[in-house]
């Protein structure tokens, strides 16, 4: 097969080495890390891509990306089926499974999560991994405003004078992929965790998601779009479901 990978530039490594390791043809483009944050905008720009993959001769076109915020709901696929994995955003990626995000997320709350490539393309912008709790996104988008006005360190600063890390997050965790030196990110959690009080852990992370996703073994934890049809959002286990698009109604029903 022919694919089209769209991608977060979270999972550079993981994208990179999982299409040099498919059996199939495929073209990657990532997409700068922290546009998340505005929601609204990034599904346009993925959608103006999926539009522009029209007539390109893919087989189909694969979302490296969870629903993240809501940021995929919506898309449409055009000619050719869109496929995306059942997550709800990258960190689900990094772990492997809906079940194992699920356990962290019910079990460990209040988690700063670290991994090698987000960390090293977010330094200095303030981009943060989180299991997307309100909390937790109230909390980064405060620390966000500081880091454009005073700058990291003086955000950081801010943040631990008025107890803000304390109140939201517990525990640092860092997701290991096994791929490129994470020695230095790896030693950054764990000083941020010391002086912050936090416990540390260190995970094992597993690619099996994304080799999927980009080896077109696309079983139960992957929803696929047939053209025509949109991604939503289903509040339940599946995360992501799809539905005929509002265009594709229309023309239906003339």
């Amino acid at each position: 097969m022919k694919l089209k990978c769209l991608g977060c530039e979270a999972l550079a490594r993981i994208i990179y080495l999982c299409a040099a390791r498919s059996p199939h043809l495929i073209d990657v483009e990532l997409f700068q890390l922290g546009l998340h944050r505005e929601p609204a905008d990034l599904r346009v720009r993925l959608q103006a891509r999926i539009d522009a993959t029209v007539g390109k001769g893919y087989d189909a076109l694969v979302l490296a990306y969870g629903l993240c915020g809501q940021t995929t709901a919506g898309l449409t696929a055009r000619d050719t089926p869109v496929v995306i994995p059942r997550a709800h955003d990258c960190i689900t990626l990094f772990l492997g499974s809906r079940a194992r995000y699920q356990d962290q997320f019910e079990n460990r709350p209040g988690t700063y999560w670290y991994a090698l490539d987000y960390i090293e393309r977010g330094e200095g912008s303030g981009t943060t991994l989180s299991l997307g709790s309100k909390a937790d996104t109230d909390i980064r988008s405060v620390y966000d405003e500081y880091v454009e006005k005073y700058g990291v360190d003086n955000a950081d600063y801010l943040m631990e004078v008025m107890g803000a890390w304390q109140d939201h997050y517990k525990r640092a965790a860092f997701i290991e992929m096994g791929i490129g030196d994470s020695t230095a990110v790896e030693s950054k959690a764990r000083d941020q965790a010391a002086s912050r009080g936090w416990t540390f852990e260190r995970l094992t992370g597993d690619l099996v998601l994304v080799r999927k996703l980009l080896g077109g073994d696309w079983n139960a934890d992957f929803l696929i779009l047939e053209p025509g049809q949109q991604i939503t959002m289903t509040y339940d286990h599946d995360i992501v479901g799809c539905r005929e698009s509002q265009a594709q109604e229309v023309r239906e029903h003339e």
